[in-house]
């Protein structure tokens, strides 16, 4: 089932404490927020589950994972989620959100079988592109760090991007996530214009922005606005 329509019940201890905060949250996050029709549910809850693994606040998978579920992301994908930010986040990042993923497949039922590898051939790129970037990684990172544009190269772009567990847009709207959750949008031009080109539109990237801005903060989003728009324009 995508896009199901949940209702939030807001815990009694926020809505005594912050009863304003209690109000936003029903009637604006989750009464209009996750009500916009620029994504699907299924998008929405891939930005807010890598925003939450990337400030490593894994705890907020138990309802978000579950959420994420209802909404149409496989067990597979969301493990894929994990996996693929554990390189973009870090490893501590990814443990805890595994660790609160197997709480939520094992109430769920959820079997190894459908969080194995698929058995599918690996993603092809575009011959260019990945000349292109392969000359960036040579040029800009071997020189200070071989091992860095080694395992950029041959574990994280050969092997990573190129699994077929996750579709390659859902793996560039999960990296953009958490570079703007992490503060990164130095890091952005490369992932946004992967992004797009991965089939991402530009009114998805905004409303994109404008979700994280609610999990991440208006200033992290609003640098992500200024990065975004300098990135856009370039492409025209």
């Amino acid at each position: 089932m995508t896009d199901t329509k949940q209702p939030h019940k807001t815990p009694q201890e926020i809505l005594d404490a912050t009863p304003r905060f209690a109000a936003y949250t029903s009637e604006l996050l989750f009464g209009d927020v996750w009500e916009r029709a620029a994504l699907s549910n299924r998008d929405k809850s891939l930005l807010t589950c890598a925003a939450l693994i990337a400030v490593n606040r894994a705890g907020y998978l138990a309802f978000h994972g579950a959420r994420a579920l209802d909404n149409g992301l496989t067990p597979r994908e969301l493990s894929e989620t994990v996996t693929h930010l554990s390189f973009y986040c870090g490893w501590p990042m990814a443990t805890a959100a595994a660790f609160e993923l197997d709480k939520i497949y094992k109430e769920r039922g959820v079997s190894a079988a459908d969080v194995a590898a698929l058995d599918a051939p690996m993603l092809e790129f575009e011959p260019k592109a990945e000349a292109v970037r392969k000359t960036a990684v040579a040029t800009h990172v071997a020189p200070t760090s071989a091992q860095l544009a080694a395992d950029t190269d041959d574990v994280l772009f050969a092997d990573l991007w190129r699994r077929p567990d996750l579709a390659a847009r859902d793996r560039s709207l999960i990296t953009v996530a958490a570079l703007i959750a992490m503060g990164q949008p130095e890091q952005m031009t490369f992932h946004i214009n992967r992004a797009m080109d991965n089939g991402l539109t530009e009114d998805q990237l905004g409303a994109a922005i404008s979700h994280l801005a609610y999990y991440t903060g208006w200033p992290r989003a609003v640098s992500a606005v200024t990065a975004a728009r300098q990135i856009l324009d370039a492409r025209t």
